[in-house]
Order: structure tokens, then C-alpha cells, then sequence
């Protein structure tokens, strides 16, 4: 039978819907494959592809490595108060508790009426410090006290020295300072700025050293005497002297912003770096030379070269002390308008 045009095309048009519904239902189960089964079919091999190569290991880490700072070692800072009255400048340490812990008794270079001159402090590693302040019994309250020093051979009396070079020997008694004697600093310069003073006895034969602060281009004066300590009066032999450069740091330095006398009569040195109250600091600890204490009187060794021990950056020391028979020493910091914090490191020797 011969068919119309017409009906050779609807016949035509039949079948090409008949083919691509075919198709269709072809290709449904695939589609209709869940997520994770996709997934799954992704991630397995293909025969014809070629394996994937290994990953590389991972570095190892490095010993001792961590992603942060662990809080709370001994070599952190601990706050001992915030804003300028808190600072510390002067320190000695009266106990040792444990590993890296100690009492100790600080001054501060507080200037006007109220405002705290002295007191204790208890550091245990990973604590809060605990202040306690003390009073200072007397109409002559300290300006600006600066160093701190425990009197040789008299456990519990002590000698606090104001920057203009003015010294108070005192005792502690039911958290109030007693004062037993006052002095003044023989051979200091008109300009000096007193921030040391450290004491020591060789052979039954007192003695001591103290520092004006010196200032970038102006060195430190160190000051050296054989002393007495009477009941109620300090008095000074003859006095030896020598210039003091620190080594580090090199911009806004103080040259000498505390001192202390080691057993084998070596000077640790903590130096400063001082653009103003906020700061940066920057500090470091250091050998300066020795003391040597004779009959005659008291001999000075100032390094050529001084040999530093650490630095502190964004600190600003003022205060250092050794704990008896250990390498670790602590360090105050009188940091302006941040306040004070106290640390320890090993920069001393046994």
C-alpha cells in the first residue's frame, strides 16, 4: 500500500518518541543513585586510570615545638599590679619555696603621700602573685626608693636606697618597715641618679657597691667602700670608682637599672631601655665585672667588654636577686603605666 506524505511523516515522528522514551528509562537507575553511593563511585579506582602517587609524610616536629606558648611556666611574667604605682625596683628575696618559688620583699620608686613604698610578694610558678603591702612607720617616708640589699650576717634588716642617694637601714615587724638608721651616699655626682645598691662581706669585712644609672652617652658611675653597720649608724671607708657601659640595649639605655653582688664577689647588672611610659622596653642582664673586699678598703674590676647573660624584650628591669645555692634568679620590672611583673631565669651562679 502506498502511503501519504502525512502518514509517512506522523510515522516517522512515532518512532523517534519511541527511541528517546528508550533512552530515558535507560538511563533512570543511574540518576536515581543515592549521594553517598556517588561518593562511593567517585572515590573507588578506575581500572583504566593510572594509580594515584603516595602523599608525601609529614615533617616531624621540631623537639619541643608547640603551636602556642604552654601559660603559667616559670619563665612567664606574673603580674604584681597594674598602673605606675605597682612597678618593682628594688627586690630581696627572703625565702625559696620549691622549684623557682620565693617570698620576697620589694621597693617601689612611689613619690607622692599614700602611695605604696614597700612590700612582700609571694611568687609561686603558675599563680597569681600575692602583694601584700606594708606600712612605713616614720614622718621620713622615702621619695622615690630604687635598690633594696639585706644587711651581711643580720637576717631580716635591710638597706633601701632613694635615687637622690639618701639610705634607710630597716627592719620588718607586724607588716610595718622600722627604721634604725638613715644615711647618705659618700663621692656620688651632682647629676647622678642612684638606681644600685648591693651589699656583701668577705671575710668578716663588709662592704658596698652602688650605681648611678647612667644615660645613652653618659656611662654609670659604680661606687665602691668598705662600710660599718653599726647598731644605729652606717658608715663608709674610703670610696673607689669606675665607668660602666652596658652591652645591650643600645637606644633610650640606662646602663645600670640594678645590681647585686654574687658569693664570689662578681656584679650582675640589669640595664634598660627606656623611651617613656608606654614603652617598648627592653632589658638584659649582664657581668660587669668583680668587687674585691681588702683591709684597706674595697677594689673595683669593670669589664672592658661585659659579658651578657639574656635579654628581656617589652620589660623594663629594675630589680634582680639570686635564689641561695641555685643558678635561677628572679627579676622585678618597673614597667610605667603597665605596672610591674616579676620572673624568673637562670642567669646566676651557684
Amino acid at each position: 500500500m502506498q502511503r501519504s506524505p502525512l502518514i509517512r511523516t506522523c510515522l516517522a515522528g512515532s518512532a523517534t518518541l519511541t527511541a528517546a522514551l528508550a533512552a530515558l528509562a535507560t538511563a533512570a537507575p543511574a540518576q536515581a543513585a543515592t549521594p553517598s553511593s556517588a561518593a562511593s563511585a567517585a572515590s573507588a579506582p578506575s581500572s583504566s586510570s593510572a594509580p594515584s602517587a603516595p602523599s608525601a609524610p609529614s615533617a616531624p616536629s621540631a623537639p619541643g615545638a608547640h603551636s602556642a606558648p604552654e601559660a603559667a611556666t616559670r619563665h612567664d611574667w606574673t603580674s604584681t599590679g597594674t598602673g605606675m604605682t605597682s612597678g618593682v625596683s628594688g627586690m630581696v628575696l627572703t625565702h625559696r619555696h620549691g622549684h623557682g618559688g620565693f617570698d620576697a620583699l620589694i621597693v617601689r620608686d612611689n613619690k607622692k603621700p599614700g602611695e605604696n613604698r614597700l612590700a612582700e610578694v609571694a611568687y609561686r610558678p603558675g599563680q597569681k602573685a600575692d602583694v601584700q603591702p606594708l606600712d612605713w612607720k616614720g614622718s621620713d617616708v622615702p621619695v622615690d626608693l630604687e635598690s633594696l640589699d639585706e644587711v651581711p650576717g643580720h637576717h631580716g634588716q635591710y638597706v633601701a636606697v632613694a635615687s637622690e642617694g639618701k639610705g634607710y637601714r630597716f627592719d620588718v615587724d607586724g607588716g610595718t618597715a622600722h627604721v634604725r638608721d638613715t644615711f647618705t651616699l659618700p663621692g656620688i655626682g651632682e647629676d647622678d641618679n642612684i638606681e644600685d645598691f648591693a651589699l656583701t662581706s668577705r671575710h668578716g669585712k663588709p662592704a658596698a657597691v652602688w650605681a648611678d644609672r647612667g644615660q645613652d652617652q653618659r656611662p654609670s658611675t659604680v661606687y665602691a667602700a668598705r662600710v660599718s653597720l653599726g647598731a644605729h649608724r652606717t658608715g663608709f671607708g674610703a670610696v673607689t670608682d669606675a665607668e660602666l657601659r652596658a652591652p645591650y640595649p643600645a637606644e633610650h639605655v640606662r646602663h645600670a637599672s640594678d645590681l647585686k653582688i654574687t658569693a664570689s664577689g662578681s656584679l650582675l647588672v640589669s640595664s634598660a631601655s627606656d623611651p617613656g611610659d608606654d614603652g617598648p622596653f627592653d632589658s638584659a642582664v649582664y657581668t660587669a665585672g668583680t668587687v674585691a673586699v681588702h683591709r684597706s678598703g674595697a677594689a673595683l674590676h669593670i669589664a672592658d667588654d661585659p659579658d651578657v647573660l639574656e635579654t628581656f624584650p617589652d620589660h623594663k628591669i629594675e630589680a634582680l636577686a639570686c635564689l641561695p645555692g641555685s643558678r635561677t634568679g628572679a627579676l622585678g620590672t618597673d614597667d610605667e603605666n603597665a605596672g610591674g611583673a616579676l620572673r624568673t631565669a637562670r642567669f646566676c651562679e651557684r
